[in-house]
C-alpha cells in the first residue's frame, strides 16, 4: 500500500512533458491539476463514479449497513479492518471464505483480543504474509485495552499495524470521515485519469497520488467514493484489459484521450511498470523428523508418529510460526552429504541429542525439492525424512535443548489440522506421499515372492 507522505504537497501548472517509462518508452504526462480543482469536472466525476458503484458494486460480506449508534459503527469498523488487511496481497475470492470463518469465530474486536497467536495463525494459514495476522491480534489487544475503537484516520494510525491506507479505509467507510486512501487500484485509476507517467514508487509521485485522492474524495459519501475508486481499479480499470467503453469516468480520463490522439500511447502503459528486483536465491535443508516407537511398517502406516516442530523467531520472516527443522545451506554445498552434516549439527544444538549416539536411525532418505517463492526470496527446500527411535524417554526430547518453549512433538492427526504455512504444508504432503509410496512398495514384495513360488 502507498504510504501517505508527511506534510502538505503543492503542485503547479506546467505544460505536458515526457517521462521515461519502465520499458524505455517515453510516456506523455498531462497536467495533474486538471481534475483536482474543486470545479464542475470533479463534481461530475464523483457523481458518475458513485452512480456506477451503486449499480455495479460486488456483493461482499464486509459491505453491510451498520446498525445505528456507536456499537454499529464499531462493528463495521472491525469488519472493514479485517477485510482490508486480508485483501492486502490476496485476491477477493480467496478472502471471502477466510473472512467468513474469521468473523464466525471472532465476531468482535474483543473476542479477537482474547485469542492466542497460535489460534490466529491457524485461522490465517494459507493466506501468507503472516505478519498481517500478528498485527491484527496486537492491534485488537490495544483497542480492547483502551475500550473504544478509534474513529479518525489520525487516531487509527496509532494502532499497531494500521498504516495510512487501512486508517483511511476504516475512517471513511465506518465513520464517514472525509479522508482519502491510496492502494494499488487507486494508483492505477488516478495515474490514468491524470496521465501520471512518473515512477509510482517514488516519494514525490506518491505525494501526488495522496493529494489527488484527497481532493477527489466525495465530501458527503467518502466511504462509498473510496470503495468505488478501488472497485473501479479492481474491475473495469484493470492492469491489462481495461473496459474503457464501460467506464463511468472515461470522459475524464486523460490517458484515454491521449491514446486517441496518439496510437503509440496505450491505456495499459499507465501506471509505469517498475521492474521488481530479482528475489534472493536461498537453499535450505529441511528435515521432517519423525519420533517413533514401533515396527517400521507401523511407522510408515502412520499409526505411531510424532513429528518434531520448531518455532521460528518472533521477528523476521514467518515470525513465530511452527515448521520442521530447517537450516540454510550454501547453494554450492547443497548436496546430500553436506546437508545432513549441517542438519545433524543443528539437531544436536536444538535437542541436545547426538542423533547417531542417542537414537536409532530407522530411516533417513531424501524426499525431494520444493521451491517456495516469497516476495523477495526464492527458497529451494531440500526435503528429507528421518525416522528416529530415541534411546530413553521420548517425552524428554523437547526438554533437553536450550529453549524447550520453541519445540514440540505433534502427532500426525494434529499436524494435518495445524495452521502451517503453505510451504511447510507442501513439504509435509511430499513426505506423506513418499511414505505412502514406500508402504505400497513394501506391501507388494511378499506378493511378488509368492507368485514366483507358484510359478515354480
Amino acid at each position: 500500500m502507498a504510504k501517505r507522505p508527511k506534510g502538505k504537497v503543492t503542485t503547479s501548472r506546467r505544460p505536458p512533458r515526457k517521462s521515461q517509462g519502465g520499458s524505455g518508452t517515453a510516456l506523455p504526462s498531462a497536467d495533474i491539476e486538471d481534475l483536482a480543482s474543486p470545479g464542475l469536472a470533479a463534481v461530475a466525476l464523483r457523481s458518475g463514479l458513485l452512480r456506477w458503484y451503486d449499480a455495479h458494486r460486488r456483493d461482499l460480506p464486509w459491505r453491510f449497513s451498520e446498525a445505528p449508534g456507536r456499537e454499529g459503527r464499531e462493528k463495521r469498523a472491525y469488519a472493514v479492518w479485517v477485510s482490508e488487511v486480508m485483501l492486502q496481497q490476496t485476491r477477493v475470492p480467496v478472502v471471502v471464505d477466510y473472512y467468513s470463518r474469521w468473523m464466525a469465530r471472532w465476531p468482535t474486536v474483543e473476542t479477537l483480543a482474547a485469542a492466542t497467536q497460535e489460534e490466529v495463525n491457524e485461522m490465517w494459514a494459507g493466506l501468507g504474509y503472516y505478519r498481517r495476522a500478528r498485527f491484527l491480534l496486537e492491534g485488537a489487544k490495544q483497542i480492547a485495552e483502551k475500550g473504544e475503537f478509534p474513529s479518525t484516520a489520525s487516531t487509527l494510525r496509532q494502532v499497531r499495524g494500521i498504516g495510512d491506507y487501512t486508517a483511511g479505509a476504516i475512517a471513511s467507510i465506518a465513520f464517514n470521515e472525509v479522508t482519502p486512501l491510496v492502494d494499488g487500484n487507486v494508483v492505477r485509476v488516478i495515474s490514468r485519469l491524470f496521465a501520471i507517467a512518473d515512477n509510482p514508487k517514488e516519494s514525490s509521485t506518491v505525494k501526488k497520488f495522496w493529494e489527488l485522492a484527497g481532493q477527489l474524495v466525495d465530501p458527503s459519501r467518502p466511504g462509498d467514493f473510496n470503495q468505488a475508486m478501488m472497485e473501479l481499479g479492481a474491475t473495469l480499470c484493470s492492469k491489462t484489459k481495461p473496459g474503457c467503453s464501460q467506464c463511468p469516468v472515461s470522459s475524464h480520463c486523460q490517458v484515454l484521450a491521449l491514446s486517441h490522439e496518439n496510437p503509440s500511447v496505450g491505456v495499459t502503459d499507465y501506471p509505469r511498470v517498475v521492474p521488481k528486483p530479482k528475489p534472493r536465491r536461498d537453499s535450505a535443508a529441511v528435515c521432517v523428523v519423525q519420533i517413533a516407537e514401533g515396527l517400521e511398517q507401523e511407522m510408515a502406516a502412520g499409526t505411531c508418529n510424532l513429528f518434531l516442530l520448531v518455532k521460528r523467531p518472533e521477528e523476521g520472516l514467518l515470525a513465530g510460526l511452527w515448521e520442521f527443522p530447517s537450516v540454510l545451506v550454501d547453494e554450492s554445498k547443497s548436496d546430500s552429504l553436506n546437508r545432513r552434516k549441517e542438519m545433524d549439527k543443528y539437531l544436536k544444538q536444538l535437542l541436545d541429542i547426538d542423533v547417531k549416539r542417542e537414537s536409532i536411525v530407522v530411516l533417513r532418505e531424501d524426499v525431494g525439492q520444493h521451491v517456495h517463492i516469497f516476495s523477495h526470496i526464492r527458497l529451494t527446500m531440500h526435503v528429507e525424512l528421518m525416522v528416529l527411535k530415541i534411546k530413553g524417554d521420548v517425552g524428554q526430547v523437547c526438554n533437553k535443548g536450550q529453549d524447550s518453549m520453541k519445540l514440540k512433538l505433534v502427532d500426525e492427526s494434529k499436524v494435518d489440522s495445524m495452521g502451517l504455512t503453505s510451504g511447510i504444508r507442501k513439504v509435509y504432503n511430499m513426505v506423506k506421499a513418499f511414505k505412502e509410496k514406500k508402504l505400497l512398495h513394501q506391501s507388494q514384495i511378499p506378493t511378488r515372492k509368492m507368485s514366483r513360488r507358484q510359478k515354480e
